[in-house]
């Protein structure tokens, strides 16, 4: 596909990885809180836009998962964004049951930050 028409059209045209993967950032739609990455492939994305329901692909588990089938903290999509070059997209939710993504229990995957300006300093709790 020519790059104006990726870039600047209205097709869909998601490129996905090697391994048939495209990155999905998840956030807040009320306060853009980043809550987790994830990766989906064709299924995932196209029950994703279908159900308005975060579906998802466990590189580790190598299946489709839809997230919260177990903890019950469903994601409800709002919006749905593609980037320019079609290859990651962006997931607005709201998140239902406690409000946790993450698999540690805690609200965001993103929870600790890295310390800048000392390589050895490591990671800092938020």
């Amino acid at each position: 596909m020519h790059d104006k028409e990726l870039e600047e059209g209205t097709t869909l045209t998601p490129r996905f990885d090697a391994n048939g993967l495209i990155s999905a950032i998840v956030t807040d739609e009320k306060t853009g809180e980043l809550l987790m990455l994830a990766h989906m492939n064709a299924d995932a994305l196209a029950r994703t836009i279908e159900t308005r329901e975060g579906w998802f692909w466990s590189r580790s588990r190598k299946s489709l998962w839809k997230k919260g089938e177990t903890s019950g903290n469903m994601l409800r999509v709002s919006e749905m964004r593609i980037d320019c070059d079609q290859d990651a997209v962006l997931l607005k939710v709201s998140v239902s049951g406690d409000g946790k993504t993450c698999h540690t229990g805690r609200r965001s995957c993103f929870y600790r930050s890295i310390a800048l300006g000392n390589p050895k300093a490591g990671l800092v709790f938020t």
